[in-house]
């Protein structure tokens, strides 16, 4: 069995190369701690590249839950990521309801390419984005999971909105329309005109309905990080600070998320760490 260092080093590498954001958040943590959450990355990182880059998307997701079922089960394949969970399983009181549905939402993505209204793509945001803070409660505030489990599904919803509205030209590059049906039109904004990417003032408009509602649930989840032990607070805060940023940094660009990717420099999140005394935090 591979042994347990190289599994949560090579889960850090993950983490690192994949969310610069998420990595500088939650650097600020105790070795035991930051460990258990590149492990969960890496699952979540596994799932998600199998729908995006997998050659057989179906097959291989079909595969990954055969695995997961596995795991449950007891067994543990020696590969990296399942050897660094394993672990973290063993260390921390864990809930696997959350893995099970950040894999029930990987599916959606394999089969619904369209929302019809915001509550639909609400359930979707749960499943992929607020089951990581579900996933990341054991190990981040273990004693006050129920009371911040509320906060932790809207951080998740308000984090996946960011995404969505970021990554609006990658996801029709994708044949994906995340933006609700219900609110296009409203707004007179067609599928053509994402196909296209136009960003008209009718675009700018939905973009912003919808950032509005991300940004009311980052009100919401922010409401109760106090309950976070403080260096489980400063990752979560950071975290938030430098996803929340993403959307000034698209309304910098001038709405233009076909063109260009948004993404919030490297010197932005220094200032906002400092922001919240991040750097007086240490790395254990």
């Amino acid at each position: 069995m591979m042994n347990i260092r190289q599994a949560y080093a090579q889960c850090e590498a993950v983490t690192a190369h994949h969310s610069k954001t998420f990595y500088r958040a939650f650097s600020v943590l105790p070795l035991h701690d930051r460990n258990a959450i590149w492990a969960i990355y890496a699952f979540c990182r596994r799932v998600d590249d199998i729908v995006d880059e997998g050659t057989q998307p179906h097959q291989q997701l079909r595969q990954f839950e055969k695995q997961w079922e596995s795991f449950l089960g007891g067994y543990t394949e020696n590969d990296f990521m399942w050897v660094a969970l394993r672990d973290v399983f063993s260390r921390y009181d864990m809930d696997a309801e959350p893995f099970s549905h950040m894999i029930e939402g990987q599916k959606m993505d394999l089969t619904v390419h369209r929302y019809d209204t915001f509550s639909q793509l609400l359930r979707y945001c749960y499943c992929v984005a607020s089951t990581v803070g579900l996933m990341l409660l054991p190990i981040l505030a273990p004693h006050r999971r129920e009371q911040l489990k509320e906060s932790a599904i809207a951080l998740g919803e308000a984090m996946q909105l960011t995404n969505i509205l970021r990554d609006v030209g990658e996801d029709i590059a994708r044949g994906r329309i995340y933006l609700p049906r219900e609110w296009m039109s409203v707004y007179g904004v067609s599928e053509q005109d994402i196909a296209f990417g136009r960003v008209t003032n009718a675009f700018i408009d939905l973009w912003e309905h919808i950032a509005q509602k991300a940004e009311e649930k980052y009100t919401y989840a922010e409401a109760a990080f106090s309950l976070y032990p403080l260096s489980a607070r400063f990752a979560v805060r950071g975290a938030t600070l430098m996803y929340k940023s993403i959307l000034h940094v698209v309304r910098e660009q001038q709405y233009d998320v076909f063109a260009k990717r948004a993404f919030v420099s490297e010197e932005r999140k220094k200032a906002l760490l400092q922001q919240i005394g991040g750097e007086n935090v240490e790395v254990g």
